[in-house]
C-alpha cells in the first residue's frame, strides 16, 4: 500500500471505484446512443427473452408504467420487439430484434474494453479473485444480476 494514501474502508473504495466505472461506462455507451437504463433493459431482455413488461419492471425494481416509455423508445429504434404472449394474450413478450442483437454485440465489445481499462492495474489472476469476491458480496447483499441497484432512480 502506498504510504501517502490514507487507509480507507473497503465499502468506500467500492463506491468510489464503482461511481468512476459507472461514469466511464455511461460516457462510452453514449457513443452508441444508449443510456445505462436502456442497456440494463436490453441486457435483461437478452438474458431472458419473451418476458412480459410487468416481469421486466419487477426485476428492474420499477413500476411497469415507468418501463413503458423505455420499451416504447427502444421499440421505435428497432432494438426490441413486442409480441403477443402465446400463453396469455393480454400480455406482450419482449424480445430483442435482429438490430437489438447486433447492438448487444457492440455493447459487449464496449463492456469488455471498459472492463479491461478499469482493471488495468491488475493481473489476470487478480481480476479473477476480484470478480469472485464481488460476486460473493453481490449475492450476499441480494443484488439482482445485470441490474444496477439505482435503476429505479435513473432516467430512461
Amino acid at each position: 500500500m502506498d504510504a501517502k494514501r490514507p487507509r480507507l474502508g473497503s465499502a468506500f473504495l467500492l463506491a468510489q471505484v464503482g461511481a468512476h466505472a459507472a461514469q466511464r461506462f455511461t460516457e462510452q455507451i453514449a457513443e452508441l446512443d444508449l443510456t445505462p437504463t436502456q442497456v440494463a433493459l436490453l441486457r435483461l431482455v437478452a438474458s431472458r427473452p419473451g418476458q412480459s413488461q410487468q416481469s421486466l419492471a419487477k426485476q428492474l425494481g420499477t413500476p411497469a408504467t415507468r418501463l413503458v416509455p423505455l420499451v416504447d423508445g427502444l421499440e421505435k429504434r428497432g432494438l426490441i420487439e413486442r409480441r403477443r404472449n402465446a400463453e396469455d394474450r393480454r400480455l406482450y413478450a419482449v424480445e430483442l430484434s435482429e438490430d437489438g442483437r447486433m447492438m448487444m454485440g457492440r455493447v459487449a465489445q464496449t463492456g469488455a474494453a471498459h472492463e479491461q481499462a478499469v482493471t488495468a492495474a491488475l493481473t489476470d489472476a487478480e481480476r479473477e479473485v476480484l470478480h469472485g469476491l464481488l460476486v460473493k458480496i453481490a449475492d450476499e447483499q441480494g443484488l439482482t444480476p445485470n441490474v444496477q441497484p439505482a435503476y429505479g432512480r435513473q432516467r430512461p
